[in-house]
């Protein structure tokens, strides 16, 4: 005769969904259910994990400022406005592209949010983790950084927790003493942060935001500059605009400067142009401008692509690549 099973324990109390903590995936669910994690709370975890949102920041104000920051751009602040106005005890809140030793955020010790763009995403929604940190470090004490941790699959975005009409005005820094307060310096830093200064600043691209056209940055590398610019325009539209100003002649921004191609990131093309070692920031502000007319000519059009024009697509589509 077969073995009687021992009879079942009772049922460990059922937890709210809210309450299950991550556990190995062939370990019991927490919950109390029998099965393995892996097969209950951890199976919608796990969807979540891989379910990537294309467009993290669409329906925020500057999404192409978004990206450029979470993409392009070394050190840059951003206030950021809340929905129903800051917590007490907040004084402000702020975004910025990156804090030390990589800390998601940072609660500094008079309640201020420090709130880093530069992370990683465990659900594959920024908008979904970044509003999860949002929330943890507004509730941290004061004075404590913001680990890193696994976003549970539900919870609000930043969408939901920001004033979408609020205004995005990125500030662009040349290094990254905004890690440290204006009472203190750097010398009065902890020897932690003043080394992670030190090594952020010394590997820091120079980078500009040009005045004259939206969400476009200037910056200088040891050989050559560039211009990398986020569009917002849908892409089949902008590549073939991009392939008539090509084909024309007119994709340029002047005289030794070449569009050379683009990238994705985040669900928004950023075409790229080599531009020569002098030309500065300054320099281009103006061509930009032009080019941007020319551009937004060219997206007017709905003229089938000539055979010129389709060779000039082919070219910018085979030197596209996609950061995320």
């Amino acid at each position: 005769m077969a073995k009687k099973r021992p009879a079942a324990k009772s049922a460990k109390p059922q937890l709210q969904n809210g309450e299950i903590p991550v556990v190995g995936a062939r370990e019991p669910c927490p919950c109390g259910s029998g099965r393995r994690y892996k097969a209950c709370h951890g199976a919608a975890a796990a969807h979540a994990a891989t379910a990537h949102v294309q467009r993290p920041f669409e329906g925020l104000p500057g999404e192409c400022d978004w990206v450029a920051l979470r993409e392009l751009v070394p050190a840059a602040t951003i206030p950021l406005t809340l929905k129903g106005g800051l917590p007490e005890g907040v004084p402000s809140v702020t975004l910025v592209t990156v804090l030390p030793m990589a800390w998601p955020a940072l609660r500094r010790e008079d309640g201020s949010v420090l709130l880093a763009l530069q992370n990683d995403s465990t659900t594959g929604d920024l908008a979904r983790d970044m509003a999860d940190t949002l929330e943890r470090a507004l509730a941290t004490e004061p004075g404590n950084p913001v680990p890193g941790r696994r976003v549970p699959a539900e919870g609000p975005r930043l969408q939901d927790l920001l004033d979408t009409d609020g205004v995005f005005e990125p500030v662009v820094h040349s290094g990254f003493e905004f890690w440290i307060p204006d009472a203190e310096t750097a010398q009065n830093a902890s020897p932690e942060i003043a080394a992670s200064l030190e090594r952020a600043n010394a590997a820091a691209i120079p980078t500009v935001k040009l005045a004259s056209v939206e969400s476009a940055y200037w910056c200088e590398t040891p050989d050559k500059n560039h211009l990398r610019w986020v569009m917002p325009h849908p892409e089949e539209k902008l590549l073939d605009a991009l392939a008539r100003l090509h084909a024309a002649g007119t994709s340029s921004l002047g005289e030794g400067t070449r569009l050379v191609g683009s990238f994705r990131a985040h669900g928004l093309v950023v075409p790229v142009w080599d531009l020569p070692t002098g030309m500065t920031a300054d320099d281009v502000e103006k061509p930009a401008a032009e080019f941007a007319e020319r551009l937004a000519t060219a997206l007017a059009s709905d003229a089938p692509l000539t055979a010129e024009e389709r060779r000039a697509r082919g070219g910018l589509t085979n030197r596209q690549i996609t950061l995320s």
